[in-house]
């Protein structure tokens, strides 16, 4: 397998004047491979958005190395936003500019051939099943109408690597089910997808392998027969409860 993402010794800290040095991303190492769906799973505080934003080269590592589709986020970060679509969970739109106007203009900002940028708006309106609403000021739109907007202009320029955070968060099960189909669709032309939820039903259904993310460190990682094995539990919410309540008696004792 042709390995897109790879993470090594990831650090990232950040001062607190409550809690003083805060180790958000503590020595974190893994690997994502072309058409994988890698779930990146932990509670909040975790630090599994701070990995996220350093992979997106939003945040610099203290040390550590990733690279992402061939290109170093520290020496080449234009070359991994090209090849990125990163979409994070506090996402906003142009208030004043309808879906339309802004799967354009991320097509355009990312450097889409020009003469196929209509088509290639078009397509994803018809797939998304938007048209009704294309070109609504995004102020007016549901949450769901505007998360799709944001997943939209995340992958209008058809980047190698996609990083989602919390995709369906908001959406109904008709609109959440479509993302996943998406997501399986993209994975099956063999795009490598980062993708974190804290619903462990969807990782469950979408992702190749998993990881899960606590105290900044990687506690585990595999297959959902991996973890299966690992922990003796069935369900990816057992799983994940497990693994993460060992860790934590672990850090009491």
């Amino acid at each position: 397998m042709e390995e897109t993402i790879t993470i090594k010794e990831l650090n990232k800290e950040f001062y607190d004047p409550q809690r003083g040095t805060v180790k958000a991303v503590n020595n974190i190492s893994f690997s994502a491979f072309k058409g994988e769906v890698f779930g990146l799973l932990g509670p909040n505080g975790a630090g599994k958005t701070t990995t996220l934003r350093m992979m997106a080269t939003l945040m610099q590592p203290d040390s550590g190395y990733i690279s992402i589709a061939g290109f170093s986020t520290s020496e080449k970060p234009e070359d991994v936003r090209r090849s990125i679509g990163y979409m994070s969970s506090n996402t906003a739109l142009y208030p004043r500019l309808s879906p339309r106007e802004i799967i354009r203009y991320f097509a355009e900002l990312n450097d889409y051939p020009e003469s196929e940028i209509t088509l290639r708006v078009e397509q994803l309106i018809s797939y998304f099943g938007i048209g009704e609403y294309a070109d609504t000021y995004s102020e007016k739109l549901s949450t769901g109408m505007k998360q799709i907007t944001s997943i939209a202009r995340t992958i209008v320029h058809d980047p190698a690597v996609l990083i989602l955070d919390e995709p369906s968060s908001g959406l109904d099960v008709i609109v959440s089910q479509k993302i996943h189909n998406y997501i399986k669709d993209l994975r099956d032309q063999g795009k490598t997808i980062i993708f974190s939820s804290h619903n462990m039903g969807e990782v469950e259904k979408i992702c190749d392998r998993i990881g899960i993310i606590n105290n900044g460190k990687l506690l585990a990682a595999g297959t959902i027969e991996n973890l299966r094995e690992q922990t003796g539990e069935y369900y990816m919410e057992n799983i994940f409860i497990k693994v993460v309540n060992e860790f934590e008696k672990k850090i009491v004792q």
